[in-house]
């Protein structure tokens, strides 16, 4: 057995005061979990600690939490592995054992202590997008019946046990809490992929117009980082802007073009033309230029206050980051290492997801 001390964000709605922080000492062995400590802090100290939990085994996904400020859930991390990274993240080298540091999930309301509102966040988004089938014709007698490497592709996606972990860590709805999320998103592709489904390019028009929708997202990885069951919600976002683009959809948001000129600008330099990204992700090749829509004027009108914020940061004071085109090309054979990697890409188009390893042509 070892002591641990954990810190616990509460929140008693009953007393009609704020938020604190209160100390608990708790024993255990280093292999058992944050949940284990929780728990004896509960039934020894203070049986008015409230946590929501079930089966202590990683699979119903009730207790998520913030764990040294990482989302996850308490029943899979390690009591010893949680002080290892209070302790490499304490400030000023104590010699003393750092607290462990336990708060509700963030990005939803508190309820009470490491207990969060999920209905008002995460669910009511997972809702917004259809999270069941919308079948072809009749419904068969039995079962539907598809080949099993058709499934293959949402396997990954079908791992998620709702925990709302994604949603806690996710900086795009700390900006904006109206975005769908990564729970639900990666929910929604679980049907998009499915060849059972007949309303594919109607969810994808749904959500690829959205202006809180599959475009909201900032490939920040937190989701991914987050995820205890690697459901990898921001890939399953990107896959449904793939499915989007393959289906030619042109989104209000703009967002299409804007990663159709970032990867056209990556393949041409090798490295990113900030400038000229804003240029061509509203008024695309020269006819864009010449003729802007009133739409792309807008948007070029509305991105004057970020480009000023990027000025007085310093991120674009240098000449080359200011004019469009101006940028220079990765220098030597560089540019032609990206070129290659860009024609690997497009010759293979394999997507590989958590259950599937390798790359075409390997024996494994």
């Amino acid at each position: 057995m070892a002591d641990y001390t954990i810190k616990v964000r509460r929140f008693q709605p009953e007393s009609g005061e704020g938020a604190y922080w209160e100390e608990f000492k708790v024993d255990l062995d280093p292999s058992l979990s944050v949940l284990d400590g929780i728990l004896q802090a509960k039934d020894r100290d203070d049986g008015s600690l409230s946590v929501r939990c079930s089966c202590r085994a990683a699979i119903c996904g009730s207790c998520g939490m913030k764990i040294n400020g990482q989302s996850g859930l308490g029943c899979k991390t390690q009591v010893g592995e949680a002080q290892e990274m209070a302790n490499k993240f304490a400030q000023g080298g104590a010699e003393e054992a750092a607290h462990i540091v336990i708060e509700p999930m963030g990005n939803m309301p508190v309820i009470k202590d490491l207990i969060t509102d999920m209905e008002s966040t995460h669910w009511t988004k997972i809702r917004r997008v259809t999270p069941w089938l919308l079948p072809h014709g009749e419904a068969p007698e039995r079962e539907y019946v598809v080949e099993p490497e058709s499934m293959i592709d949402i396997t990954q996606s079908m791992a998620c046990i709702q925990c709302g972990a994604c949603v806690s860590s996710c900086l795009s709805m700390e900006a904006d809490p109206d975005f769908i999320g990564p729970a639900a998103l990666a929910k929604a592709y679980r049907f998009v992929g499915d060849p059972r489904d007949a309303e594919t390019v109607e969810r994808l028009h749904d959500l690829a117009g959205d202006p809180h929708g599959i475009y909201d997202c900032t490939h920040c990885f937190s989701c991914i980082d987050a995820c205890p069951k690697g459901v990898a919600p921001m890939d399953q976002i990107m896959r449904l802007r793939r499915r989007a683009g393959e289906e030619g959809i042109h989104d209000p948001n703009n967002g299409h073009n804007h990663e159709a000129a970032f990867v056209k600008i990556i393949e041409k330099k090798g490295t990113l033309d900030e400038s000229l990204l804003l240029q061509e992700s509203f008024a695309p090749g020269v006819k864009g230029k010449l003729k802007p829509t009133r739409g792309a004027i807008k948007g070029l009108l509305g991105s004057i206050p970020t480009a000023i914020r990027g000025i007085r940061s310093g991120k674009m004071r240098s000449i080359p980051k200011l004019i469009p085109g101006v940028h220079p090309k990765l220098p030597g054979g560089a540019q032609d290492e990206v070129k290659a990697i860009y024609a690997h890409a497009e010759a293979h188009r394999e997507e590989f997801n958590l259950y599937i390893k390798g790359e075409e042509g390997d024996d494994e």
